[in-house]
């Protein structure tokens, strides 16, 4: 009789841990990427190097350190940041939590879904004719079918994993590390040579949409190499960019879906496939792009639609930051109920001053975003966006109380059914 392949058969169960530089990297391409230093530069120029530097040490730094607590504190949830908020208070604000992580990819979600189309026309044409030759509807078409393409791809963020590395207490801190430093490095050296290329007085004025091509086909004809290197960085934008919106419409629709207090969530909404992937999540994050995709439409060109959504993005984002440090700080400040491998400053009252300053500075600034950028002040386009803004933030985080609306009749409705069964 022959020997039976014990490897073979153990191997189906066989544990597969993931590396602590995979998981920074993961999180690195859904937080920052090249293009973001080009925002700030237009806004401020050189100067934005020493803001940098003072967020990188004053912000940076703390959020990743404090994102390593909160993940080896709460390592076998699976709504990451909602489990943090649910675990350190309560279901309500977890479920609010959950709501506002959701609603805040959306925007974010549409302007990737937009980088993608420039990073293709850029391949094409070679140009930034983009503005000229497409109009704003077949820009939001375009942007909504390349949204049904990934709404069924991608991976989770970094906090869901923590359960899956083989070593948590040793190697999610050194991610977090990880990340703050290619953050920093990033924004830093980068602004620094930007600078070497573009004069900050006098900046294009599609800067933010087309600034990353114009640097490469100036660093390309520096060296006497044409567009050759445009046409790479467009390529590799296009690939990077397709794999940050996987990664968002999943780790967002699995947030949401992971752990939410059931009296919130009506079961549709949260039902998984075969796959384990919460469908009905993703057809909703897709319809709430729609909604964005409709607004845009009111806006007169590309280069407007595109700041437009980055503006949004420095609204809701923030926002959806300030439950990271809420969390921290209802945590800490009943730190003997709950056990960390990792502890951010072990002084309470230390930890609790750089929690709040980081909720602090983070709220205010998400609610200074409501000011429209790139237009003056006074006409009529910055009434239009400043409307724009609330109407977005209204519309997303009010949707937040419809669905336990919801929950509450289709409870009333199994109440009924079961009822008549008895």
């Amino acid at each position: 009789m022959d020997k039976p392949d014990v490897l073979n058969d153990l191997e189906p169960n066989k544990k597969h841990y993931m590396s602590w530089p995979v998981i920074a990297l993961i999180d690195f391409v859904t937080i920052i990427s090249f293009e973001n230093i080009f925002y700030p530069f237009q806004n401020q120029g050189l100067s934005v190097v020493i803001s940098w530097i003072f967020l990188l040490f004053t912000y940076v730094i703390p959020y990743a350190l404090i994102s390593s607590q909160m993940s080896l504190t709460f390592d076998n949830q699976d709504g990451g940041l909602a489990s943090w908020v649910r675990r350190s208070t309560n279901d309500t604000l977890g479920y609010w939590t959950s709501w506002m992580y959701w609603v805040q990819s959306v925007p974010y979600i549409v302007d990737v879904s937009n980088s993608v189309i420039v990073s293709f026309s850029w391949m094409i044409f070679g140009n930034n004719s983009l503005d000229k030759k497409m109009s704003t509807f077949w820009f939001g078409i375009l942007t909504f079918v390349i949204i049904l393409i990934f709404a069924m791809s991608g991976a989770e963020l970094a906090a869901p994993y923590v359960q899956q590395m083989k070593n948590p207490k040793r190697d999610f801190p050194k991610a977090m590390w990880m990340l703050a430093i290619m953050t920093g490095f990033l924004t830093i050296f980068g602004t620094l040579a930007l600078a070497m290329f573009f004069n900050a007085h006098h900046i294009p004025h599609d800067f933010k949409m087309n600034g990353p091509y114009y640097a490469f086909q100036l660093l390309g004809e520096s060296l006497g190499v044409g567009k050759v290197l445009m046409y790479i960085f467009a390529v590799v934008q296009a690939i990077f960019m397709m794999a940050q919106l996987a990664v968002l419409l999943d780790a967002s629709s699995r947030v949401f879906a992971g752990d939410v207090g059931s009296k919130f969530m009506p079961k549709w909404l949260t039902k998984k496939n075969k796959n384990g992937r919460p469908i009905h999540s993703y057809t909703f994050t897709v319809g709430l792009s729609l909604f964005l995709l409709l607004l845009t439409g009111t806006l007169p060109n590309i280069n407007t639609i595109y700041n437009w959504l980055l503006n949004v993005n420095g609204i809701i984002s923030p926002y959806k930051t300030c439950w990271v440090f809420f969390a921290f700080v209802a945590m800490r400040m009943h730190q003997d109920k709950y056990h960390s491998d990792y502890v951010f400053i072990k002084n309470k009252a230390g930890a609790l001053t750089v929690g709040g300053w980081c909720l602090l500075f983070t709220f205010v600034c998400a609610t200074l975003g409501f000011i429209p950028q790139n237009v003056a002040v006074g006409t009529k386009a910055f009434t239009h966006q400043l409307w724009m803004n609330i109407i977005t933030v209204v519309v997303l985080f009010g949707l937040g109380f419809v669905l336990p609306w919801l929950r509450k009749r289709e409870a009333k409705r199994e109440q009924a059914m079961g009822e008549e069964l008895d």
